[in-house]
């Protein structure tokens, strides 16, 4: 078989302001056939994406390969001018990043954007570029693809914006595809169709694939050889169902066995004294939300109402409880979330907070009510202001909220930082310095920084991988444990739920199709939809070797 690509002594650094080079990969060489598939695995920040970027030439500011060769099809892409760089791009290999926000023009509506693509990777007209278009979004599971053509990104779910990115990727029909984390976004039944997807092109035009990911039951299922990372070095390697099966090293026994399970027990919780018999801290009442209609001219008739994002939606969440909100993508969790956190105002309903009523929008709230609810969004680096460093978004919610100033804003700072498990001198970096986990990890001390009595978490976990994940819900925990703060905790892996919620609202169609304590809906389902979200969480856990989870 021919090599589709061949990576030979890759060493990546990253240039500070003294201009000594610090290294973030070393020595990593890996081959990958026509046709086949490699996983890469590894924590944030053991230079997984750093190398996924590399293969196209690419590297985050600052970044310098400093050795090494990347053949595709026999070309040394790191020996190519940008333009013979860009001439492989997009029809000989193609990129799928984690973060579609940032990979999407906001003032551009979405057909426009993935329409230009086809044009310029496959030279056709306008109105064949729009049929193509249409025919990626129905592939790759877009619900109205006319539709989604006409909104913004800011309009779509973030599972629907990483499946618009997934279908701009393939529009050259590229034999190489490269997907940093591209299923992160995503519920588990909608991974599902992607996957296939992403299958289907493999086998039909016999297409290498490099699939890096933190969830270790797709790298199990999608890749036939795997390369574990840490700390920038290529720890284990080898056949899919031997790394899954019986890993040699300690570092991938732990990543294994640091996956949320279904099956298994949650850790005992405890609630404030005196909560159960409390009154509830939030209540919501019949929430509604509807998206207005939009006019594609201003001479044009209006368009018929969308489908409500949302429908009467009730729940309550006691203090110190955790309710737990899933459903697929577009089902009108992330809706809920901003109508909870104020960035929104419903449609129809009503909130009401310590049985009092609760201002539609956040800019309404008295200052002492917007620190008693926060959110953690789930795309960190767009919720994370680019322009400034981390010891500024920390201190910034610190002096607003809290009596600190001067070096106790830096000390509180520091102490956020060690409490998420991140190094105090990453205050002086900006965001995109950082790792995807390290970059949310941020997005959660900030949160906290007002030591709020209600959190929002909006897939905060998505962008982390298990070990990162699995510290990051033991201290969610352990905080809830000590301050008595209350989670809408809002996630599509069912198995982060099981961990963290005491009771779950299952949501379709901006509808509620079940809901009840956790233990129990998950045991004994009574909602079909519910069973197919369970089903599909199963299908995607590592089957692992026993070994392999208690070694």
């Amino acid at each position: 078989m021919n090599a589709a690509l061949e990576v030979r002594g890759l060493d990546i650094g990253y240039r500070r302001s003294d201009g000594h080079i610090v290294s973030a990969v070393r020595g990593v060489e890996f081959t990958v056939e026509a046709g086949s598939s490699l996983g890469i695995v590894g924590e944030s920040g053991s230079g997984k994406s750093t190398v996924a970027r590399a293969l196209l030439g690419h590297c985050r500011a600052g970044g310098v390969i400093t050795a090494g060769t990347v053949r595709i099809a026999g070309t040394d892409i790191l020996q190519l001018d940008e333009a013979g760089r860009r001439a492989l791009r997009g029809r000989h290999i193609a990129f799928v990043p984690q973060n579609p926000l940032s990979s999407l023009t906001p003032h551009l509506r979405i057909g426009a954007q993935v329409d230009e693509a086809v044009r310029h990777l496959r030279g056709a007209t306008a109105a064949e570029a729009r049929a193509r278009t249409l025919e990626l979004f129905r592939a790759t599971g877009l619900p109205d693809p006319a539709a989604i053509c006409a909104r913004y990104p800011h309009e779509l779910s973030g599972g629907q914006r990483q499946r618009v990115v997934i279908a701009a990727a393939l529009a050259g029909d590229p034999g190489l595809l490269v997907l940093d984390e591209p299923t992160t976004a995503l519920d588990k039944t909608t991974e599902v169709q992607v996957l296939e997807l992403v299958r289907s092109l493999r086998q039909r035009f016999n297409a290498a694939l490099i699939y890096v990911s933190h969830d270790l039951g797709v790298i199990s299922r999608m890749c036939d050889q795997v390369i574990v990372m840490h700390q920038g070095r290529v720890v284990e390697r080898g056949d899919a169902s031997t790394i899954f099966g019986a890993p040699a090293h300690a570092y991938t026994r732990q990543l294994i066995a640091a996956i949320p399970r279904l099956d298994a027990e949650p850790p005992p919780r405890t609630r404030p004294p005196g909560a159960h018999d409390a009154a509830p801290l939030l209540v919501a009442q019949r929430l509604a939300f509807a998206y207005p209609a939009r006019r594609r001219s201003w001479w044009q008739r209006a368009a018929a109402p969308t489908r409500p994002a949302l429908a009467e939606l009730s729940f309550a969440i006691d203090r110190g409880e955790t309710l737990g909100l899933v459903g697929e993508s577009g089902s009108g969790k992330s809706t809920a979330a901003s109508l909870v956190a104020g960035l929104m105002g419903p449609t129809g309903g009503a909130l009401q907070f310590e049985g009092q009523a609760l201002a539609a929008k956040a800019s309404e709230r008295p200052l002492a009510l917007r620190r008693r609810i926060q959110i953690v969004f789930q795309d960190p680096l767009s919720s994370l202001n680019p322009r400034q460093r981390i010891a500024t978004i920390l201190e910034r919610p610190l002096a607003m909220f809290t009596a600190l100033r001067g070096p106790a804003l830096r000390e509180r700072a520091q102490a956020l930082m060690r409490a998420m498990h991140l190094d105090p001198a990453l205050l002086e970096c900006y965001p995109r310095q950082l790792s995807g986990g390290q970059q949310q990890r941020v997005a959660i001390a900030r949160a906290f920084a007002a030591e709020p009595d209600l959190i929002v978490c909006d897939e905060i976990t998505s962008a982390l991988d298990v070990s990162v994940q699995a510290q990051v819900l033991d201290l969610l925990l352990e905080l809830q444990r000590n301050t008595g703060t209350a989670y809408l905790f809002i996630s599509h892996d069912l198995g982060v739920i099981r961990r963290m919620a005491d009771r779950v609202v299952v949501l379709r169609h901006g509808e509620v199709c079940e809901a009840g304590p956790t233990d129990e809906v998950f045991r004994a389902s009574r909602s079909g939809y519910t069973r197919l979200l369970l089903e599909a969480s199963a299908l995607h856990a590592v089957q692992a070797h026993p070994q392999a989870v208690c070694a």
